[in-house]
């Protein structure tokens, strides 16, 4: 498997709120509906994020994008509705010119992919479901879902770090830091509860039997933040879903055995098997500036650190992205952070 760029777009809702997607990939369209938070640039420099859509976009065109107040897509302070989520669909669809796709939704984006296929059958060839629920209000008691959102409000820093334990339990220390920052980096803490607490509050089991599309759903068995009932009450209401239980306890597909996600979602999907041999090593002085962007140096404080010109630091920025994919200092600051800790096996403070 070769590296891969993503191409970025942008499309329009009905009030002129620009929504930003991304693809990469060539072939039919696949569409991610995406879960909590996003980053369209960001999570692209999450070594776990990245591997995972490009295994999902060999054969396929995949869509990712990022909701209204989030990521690179315009602020949005409006209320956050079911209706919302399905016209910023129609708004990516319609930009990228896909009459008809596959659908794949992960966490709350399986809830709403859900949703738009029961109500635009037309439209979708084949649905994956990872991690979703029927019900809202079965994510927990109330007064957990009630001490989440007051907490992420209060203190968008803790509340993050604690919805990163519940995400990602199995991810390594490096990564772990990363989702946490790109978590806080994709919203605002007023986002963040609003987006949640819609979460909390959607429930789609009635439209369920109306899905006619060939229906794949995929749960981890220890998922903590999604129980797996709700992932069997998924596939027992939509017609004819196949219902496979995978072993783990994170609830982002990318963290954790993603490899078995990838697998079960290809072979859904009736593409072959991938193999990741993507190189994205960097030379030992590239490391070295990359280290120092991501301690936040500019190219002037990396060049008296280094003791060489500045124009050997943009030259070497230049060459970092263009063996990574990447367009901005962010990404690889956020790259650095989140490999640096796996490959030095130490504890990222």
């Amino acid at each position: 498997m070769t590296a891969q760029r993503q191409e970025d777009g942008t499309a329009l809702l009905a009030d002129g709120t620009r929504v930003a997607f991304a693809t990469t990939g060539s072939g039919p369209c696949l569409l991610v509906v995406p879960g909590w938070l996003t980053h369209l640039e960001l999570g692209w420099a999450i070594p776990a994020d990245r591997l995972f859509y490009e295994s999902l976009a060999q054969g396929r065109t995949l869509v990712r994008y990022d909701r209204p107040g989030c990521g690179l897509s315009d602020p949005y302070d409006g209320p956050r509705t079911l209706g919302l989520e399905l016209d910023t669909i129609a708004a990516v669809v319609e930009a990228v010119g896909a009459e008809r796709f596959d659908l794949f939704g992960f966490s709350m984006g399986a809830v709403v992919a859900a949703q738009w296929a029961a109500d635009h059958p037309e439209t979708v060839s084949r649905l994956v479901l990872y991690g979703g629920w029927a019900t809202g209000t079965e994510l927990g008691d109330a007064e957990s879902r009630h001490h989440v959102l007051g907490l992420i409000g209060a203190s968008w820093g803790l509340g993050s770090d604690l919805l990163t334990d519940l995400f990602a339990p199995e991810a390594d220390a490096g990564t772990r830091r990363a989702v946490a920052d790109y978590q806080r980096a994709s919203s605002s803490p007023e986002t963040a509860v609003a987006l949640l607490a819609l979460a909390y509050d959607l429930d789609v089991r009635p439209s369920l039997p109306r899905v006619q599309a060939p229906t794949l759903v995929l749960h981890r068995r220890g998922d903590r933040a999604a129980p797996i009932a709700q992932g069997r009450v998924l596939a027992a209401e939509i017609p004819d879903a196949r219902f496979v239980e995978l072993e783990g306890r994170s609830h982002l597909p990318a963290i954790g055995d993603a490899g078995a996600v990838v697998t079960h979602v290809r072979r859904f999907l009736g593409l072959p098997a991938v193999r990741h041999d993507v190189p994205t090593g960097l030379t030992t002085r590239q490391r070295e500036v990359a280290s120092l962007v991501a301690d936040g140096l500019t190219n002037l404080e990396i060049a008296d650190r280094l003791t060489i010109s500045t124009r050997s630091v943009e030259s070497h920025l230049e060459r970092i992205r263009l063996r990574l994919g990447f367009r901005s200092r962010a990404q690889v600051a956020a790259w650095y952070v989140a490999t640096e800790a796996t490959r030095a096996g130490t504890q990222v403070r």
